[in-house]
């Protein structure tokens, strides 16, 4: 009631200023997210609403409660450990979102050790924890993105070595969700030095054209808007134009019968042009 009124009737700031206050001097945060694990439902609700005021609490243009998480970053990697328990990880996917809206709390998201564990999130929970998880990764990476094209850039080996399990899962909707983040993050100009060192790699080419041959048509067309990306650059690395040359006849018998019927325009023009670098490329 403190933090939402009572009734019609809003919050009273004094009070709510009061409330964060102790919550910061006693370590409420950490607390509850200790104790979380052992309360009912309704309990783990209110505490999840309790997060979300206090993150989104602000004065001018200062929110105190995410200047205190980033001060405690262990509350970050506590929400993020939540996914390990399937009581209480929707609702330290639902803290965890809130904090993601925030570039510094992203910053620590993506900084943390605990980032190399979402492939366990994702690959091995239940369909609505994994689709949290991959949701919250993905906002990290798109939300902010100067931040993030920096992180990429600084930590590209490591991030990618975790990102290519997520690539390479049997699971058809992490692959294809995993396919269209990728395709999202090389065309974003933020990325540009990452999207050159990517499709500099022909092993990273060659994963691309496996899931060009997926039983999935969905997956395929993810696989399509990264392919495209390695074709048109035009500074290939003599390894990635091989592979491309090496495989005209079968890359253009593909494209020529892919999706026959889209009637999706840019879908079109992509795939047409893409025709047009392949077929120009002599035969090794």
């Amino acid at each position: 009631m403190v933090l939402y009124g009572e009734g019609d009737r809003d919050p009273v700031p004094e009070l709510v200023a009061q409330f964060a206050q102790e919550a910061y001097q006693h370590h409420m945060m950490e607390y509850l997210l200790t104790v979380m694990p052992r309360l009912e439902f309704e309990a783990r609700k209110d505490i999840t609403q309790i997060f979300v005021a206090l993150l989104q609490r602000s004065i001018g243009s200062r929110h105190p409660t995410v200047e205190y998480v980033y001060s405690n970053p262990s509350i970050v990697s506590m929400t993020i450990r939540g996914y390990e328990m399937p009581g209480i990880a929707l609702n330290t996917g639902m803290i965890l979102h809130e904090m993601l809206q925030y570039e510094i709390l992203a910053k620590l998201f993506l900084y943390s050790s605990d980032l190399y564990r979402f492939p366990q999130y994702i690959e091995f929970t239940s369909f609505s924890i994994s689709c949290d998880a991959f949701k919250n990764l993905r906002d990290a990476l798109v939300s902010h993105r100067s931040m993030a094209a920096e992180f990429l850039q600084q930590q590209y080996v490591q991030f990618f070595s975790m990102f290519t399990q997520l690539l390479d899962s049997q699971n058809y909707v992490t692959r294809r969700q995993s396919l269209k983040l990728l395709g999202e993050l090389l065309v974003d100009r933020a990325h540009y030095s990452t999207m050159i060192r990517y499709v500099s790699d022909e092993e990273n080419l060659k994963r691309i054209m496996n899931a060009l041959r997926d039983r999935s048509k969905h997956i395929q067309l993810e696989a399509f808007h990264v392919f495209k990306v390695f074709v048109a650059n035009p500074k290939k690395t003599p390894a990635v134009e091989a592979i491309l040359r090496r495989n005209r006849s079968r890359i253009l018998s593909f494209l020529e019968a892919f999706l026959p019927d889209s009637t999706n325009e840019s879908f079109i023009d992509e795939r047409q042009y893409i025709i047009q670098i392949i077929r120009a490329m002599p035969n090794t």
